[in-house]
């Protein structure tokens, strides 16, 4: 029987830098994946998905040659290919995670599935594990939704449209959260002929609504058809056609693809742990329930990722994992986690990056804000590169208190690190605004956005005035 300090339960992102900063101070560790280490966003999200998106860009960028100054160009590709390129990415991130890197750093892997035998013992193939400590990441998997004739209907979910060589001529997404706008997205630009259906009022449902309307204008100019308040009825097969039945409104819908993508959440990997059985508190869901250190309701077990539910983001993962090595082999310390400040991004193109409260959130939450917006169109290298579509939108107390920000845009996803840096550090607008941007960069547009909480302060109310006063009064000195 073997004894660790710390036993991981899954080798996705937040199992696997657990292991790493654990093993390197020196505790005992034992990490137990099911297949193969790397998780999610290595087989069948981040990763893959990053690399379909880049690809998608260029060949949109390639159409829009005479944007440029260029002739018209010839967009010549072959699907397969594409797909190939996606896995040989794959397999060049992966080498990051070779079971043999953390054999070097002293972990000790075991693969296959397991379960609790008690607080302190994990059993995986007919070895007991004991630990004085444990993690569970192991995180989760597309949910299938109850919907008739669904399970009748040879579907895909993010998992399998991944295995495809061949490019269907028309696609279904049910569901429009990060994942299925993105695929949406890809897929119409590589020539499929894309419908999204969404049950809710909005696409990406969790963005500031004007923000995502915005974005929805984007994608219906690129062609791709967008159904939202649907209601799904049923879902059958006939031959080659996957067939949605819905009704929106009142009005019934029937629409027709050679595929079907459904994409409408996860649902965590906790089945056959036996967390029941020795106390770990879960909800109905299965979400795995943690306080703000990551500690589940058994004082020596702590979980992160997707299995609490909470942030299901590669980066926040690998955030929990730092807070569990802390926590979990430094109990005096007590780190708890900063959920004011917590960013995301969808890869769409223009991309769309939040960080903290929408719009509305910060009116029910603080009541009188301001709002601060700048369009991509009003800055200078946005229209040299020929990027102009989107704006920031920036919400703040009277004081210039960054609440949340939200970008949509080319690069929001790097661009919005800014406003996260200053949330995290409580600076307001006006250190970013006091602060040399280059010009003529589209980090600058970062601060063009601060910029408004002077153009306000500057422009309007009594301030103009008085600054009238001051300068026709120093004419006389």
């Amino acid at each position: 029987m073997s004894k660790f300090d710390l036993t991981i339960i899954g080798g996705g992102v937040g199992g696997l830098v657990t292991a790493s900063g654990a093993s390197q101070l020196g505790a005992k560790v034992a990490l137990v994946e099911k297949e193969k280490l790397g998780g999610d966003c290595l087989y069948y999200g981040c990763v893959p998905t990053k690399s379909l998106v880049h690809t998608a860009r260029i060949i949109s960028l390639l159409r829009r040659s005479s944007d440029f100054g260029l002739n018209p160009a010839k967009v010549d590709f072959e699907f397969k290919k594409i797909m190939d390129h996606m896995r040989s990415i794959q397999k060049k991130i992966g080498k990051h995670d070779n079971p043999e890197r953390f054999e070097k750093m002293g972990v000790k892997l075991f693969f296959g599935n397991g379960s609790f035998i008690d607080t302190g013992t994990f059993e995986v193939n007919g070895e007991k594990i004991k630990s004085r400590k444990f993690l569970i990441a192991t995180g989760s998997r597309p949910i299938t939704p109850s919907i008739p004739g669904l399970d009748k209907v040879d579907y895909l979910n993010n998992v399998k449209i991944l295995s495809l060589n061949k490019l269907p001529e028309s696609l279904i997404v049910m569901g429009a959260g990060p994942v299925g706008v993105e695929f949406a997205q890809v897929f119409n630009r590589f020539g499929c002929k894309v419908t999204i259906l969404e049950k809710v009022g909005q696409i990406l449902p969790k963005e500031d609504k004007e923000l995502a309307d915005s974005l929805e204008n984007i994608l219906k100019k690129e062609g791709i058809e967008i159904n939202t308040c649907i209601n799904i009825i049923k879902v059958d097969q006939s031959e080659n056609k996957k067939i949605v039945e819905a009704e929106c409104t009142g009005t019934k819908k029937r629409f027709e693809a050679d595929e079907l993508l459904v994409s409408v959440g996860q649902t965590p990997n906790v089945e056959d742990l036996n967390l029941d059985k020795i106390g770990v508190k879960t909800t109905q869901s299965g979400i795995i329930v943690v306080d703000e250190t990551m500690k589940t309701t058994v004082p020596n077990i702590w979980a992160c990722g997707d299995v609490t539910g909470m942030f299901p983001f590669t980066h926040m993962a690998e955030y929990e994992a730092g807070l569990v090595v802390s926590n979990a082999l430094f109990p005096l310390v007590k780190r708890k986690m900063d959920k004011r400040v917590v960013p995301w991004a969808t890869f769409t193109d223009p991309e769309l990056a939040r960080v903290g409260l929408s719009e509305d959130e910060a009116r029910k939450q603080h009541g009188e804000i301001k709002v601060y917006k700048y369009s991509f169109k009003d800055h200078d290298r946005a229209v040299i590169d020929g990027e102009t579509e989107g704006f920031i939108k920036l919400v703040c107390d009277k004081k210039g208190k960054i609440l949340g920000a939200s970008i949509l845009g080319v690069g929001a996803g790097d661009l919005i690190n800014e406003y996260i840096f200053a949330m995290k550090n409580n600076m307001p607008l006006q250190k970013i605004s006091g602060t040399i941007h280059i010009y003529p960069s589209m980090g600058q547009i970062v601060k063009r956005g601060a910029d408004q909480y002077y153009s306000e302060k500057l422009f309007s109310g009594w301030f103009p005035k008085l600054s009238k006063f001051l300068i026709r009064m120093g004419r006389f000195f």
